[in-house]
C-alpha cells in the first residue's frame, strides 16, 4: 500500500499545468470501441482509471498502443461483448462500456459496477434508458444480460441529469436508424466534449451542453484524432491548495468557464484571481473568509469539488454552511479532518465548518477519491507531517499529483509503506 507524506505549512507559489480530464477521458476511450477503425487520442492522463479502462478494450479484442498522453485504439477485430468482472468492480464508469458495446455489437453483458464509496449510485437510469430503447434487459446470476436487434428511436426522459446515463444513452444510439432524444440530460462538459468526440469520428450529436441532447443515427464512423479537454477538477484542486496554504498560482492549460462556480467561491473567499482564456492567476489572502456553499449539478458547485473546498474553508475566518445534494456518503473525509483539529459538525446533508483552526499532521486514511485528495490539501496546511494511507483512490482521478506539488514547493513525496 503507498501513502503520501507531507510536511506541511509552506506556501504553495508558482506554475502548474491542468492534465487531461479523466471524466472526459473514460467515456470517449468506450466510445472509440464505435469506430471499428483506429483511433488517435491525446492528452489522456496517467492514472488507474483510464488504465482500467483500456485493459477492458483489450480484453474485449481491442489492441492499444500508449506512449505517454498519446494513445492509439484499434477496434476493428472487437467481438467479445462481456466486460470482465473484476474489472467492472474497480471502477464505476466502466458501465458506460455497455453502451457503446450495444451500440457497436447490439448486445452486452456486465456486473453492477464498483468505484468509490460516497453513497448510492444506482444503474437505474441506465438499464431504464436502454429498455426505452429497445433492447432486451435480464439478470442472470449477478450479471446484467443486454442484447437489441435495432436500436430504437425514442425520447428519453431522464429522472435525474445523470453524467454516466447520458453518456450511455450517447453511445448506445449512435447507429440508430432514426433521431433519439435525451430529455432532462446532463450539462457537464465532459458531455460536449464526448459530443464532439462523436462528431469528429462522423456521428450526427447536437445539443450538448443543454439539457436536451438529439443523436441522429449514422452507418458508419471514420479513423480520427481527438484532444481530451483538460481537468476541471484538478484545476480547481490546485487553486484551492494555493489558497489553503496561503500562496499563490499561475495554472495553464485550464478552461475557466468549466470552474467558474469555484473561481466566484475563491474570490467570495477573499482570493485575487484573474482569468484568461486558458490561464488562471489566483493569490490567496492574508486569512480566507467563510462561504457558503451548496452542490448542484452543473452548471452549479462540483459535487467533486465539495471535499476540497471544505478542507480549504478549515483555514478560512467564521463559518462555512456546506450542503451536499448530489451524494449522501461525501462527508465521510470530515472525520479524519477533525482529527487533525478542524471543527466540522455533520448534519444530515449539511457540514458546518468552524474555520480558523490550525490542523496538525498526523496519520489520516482517504476514503474515496476527492475526499483522499482533500486530505492532502488538508497536510500541505497543517503543521508537522501528515500521513496520508490508502492513495490508490487519489491516484484513480490525479496524474502525478505529488510532482505538481512538489513544482510549486510543497515538501510531499509518495512512499511504498504497509
Amino acid at each position: 500500500m503507498k501513502s503520501y507524506i507531507i510536511d506541511g505549512g509552506k506556501k504553495l507559489e508558482g506554475e502548474s499545468y491542468v492534465s487531461g480530464s479523466k471524466n472526459a477521458s473514460l467515456p470517449i476511450i468506450a466510445a472509440c470501441i464505435l469506430s471499428g477503425g483506429v483511433t488517435k487520442l491525446y492528452n489522456v492522463p496517467d492514472i488507474h482509471d483510464t488504465k482500467m479502462m483500456l485493459e477492458i478494450l483489450k480484453n474485449l479484442g481491442c489492441k492499444i498502443k500508449r506512449n505517454s498522453g498519446k494513445i492509439i485504439i484499434d477496434s476493428k477485430k472487437i467481438k467479445k461483448y462481456e466486460i470482465p468482472e473484476h474489472l467492472m468492480r474497480q471502477m464505476r464508469s466502466s458501465v458506460i462500456i455497455a453502451g457503446a458495446l450495444i451500440g457497436r455489437l447490439k448486445k452486452a453483458t456486465f456486473s453492477y459496477p464498483g468505484g468509490c464509496d460516497i453513497g448510492a449510485r444506482p444503474i437505474d437510469l441506465h438499464i431504464k434508458a436502454f429498455k426505452e430503447m429497445g433492447v432486451n434487459v435480464e439478470e442472470e446470476a449477478g450479471k446484467i444480460l443486454c442484447n437489441v436487434d435495432e436500436i430504437k428511436p425514442t425520447k428519453i426522459q431522464l429522472d435525474f441529469p445523470s453524467v454516466g446515463a447520458t453518456e450511455n444513452i450517447m453511445l448506445a444510439s449512435v447507429f440508430s436508424k432514426g433521431e433519439t432524444i435525451i430529455g432532462n440530460a446532463a450539462m457537464e462538459p465532459e458531455i460536449v466534449d464526448l459530443q464532439n468526440f462523436l462528431n469528429r469520428m462522423g456521428a450526427k450529436v447536437t445539443g450538448a451542453g443543454t439539457n436536451e441532447i438529439k443523436i441522429e443515427g449514422v452507418y458508419k464512423l471514420k479513423d480520427v484524432s481527438y484532444k481530451i479537454m483538460p481537468d476541471r477538477i484538478e484545476a480547481g484542486t490546485l487553486l484551492c491548495a494555493a489558497a489553503i496554504t496561503g500562496g499563490s498560482i499561475k495554472l495553464k492549460n485550464v478552461i475557466p468557464e468549466h470552474i467558474s462556480p469555484v473561481i466566484s467561491k475563491l474570490q467570495d473567499a477573499g482570493c485575487n484571481i484573474q482569468v484568461y482564456e486558458h490561464l488562471i492567476y489566483l493569490v490567496a489572502p492574508k486569512k480566507l473568509k467563510a462561504v457558503d456553499i451548496k452542490t448542484m449539478p452543473y452548471p452549479g458547485f462540483p459535487t467533486d469539488m465539495q471535499s476540497i473546498i471544505t478542507t480549504t474553508l478549515c483555514q478560512a475566518k467564521g463559518t462555512s454552511i456546506i450542503i451536499e445534494n448530489i451524494f449522501e456518503n461525501r462527508f465521510k473525509y470530515t472525520s479524519e479532518l477533525n482529527r487533525m483539529g478542524a471543527k466540522i459538525t455533520i448534519e444530515g446533508k449539511t457540514a458546518i465548518v468552524k474555520g480558523g483552526k490550525k490542523m496538525v499532521g498526523t496519520i489520516v486514511e482517504a476514503s474515496d477519491l476527492r475526499g483522499g485528495a482533500a486530505l492532502i490539501l488538508a497536510g500541505l496546511s497543517a503543521k508537522g507531517r501528515t500521513k496520508v494511507k490508502n492513495v490508490e483512490y487519489i491516484l484513480r482521478g490525479y496524474e502525478h499529483l505529488e510532482n505538481k506539488l512538489q513544482s510549486l514547493g510543497a515538501k510531499i513525496t509518495l512512499e511504498e509503506g504497509e
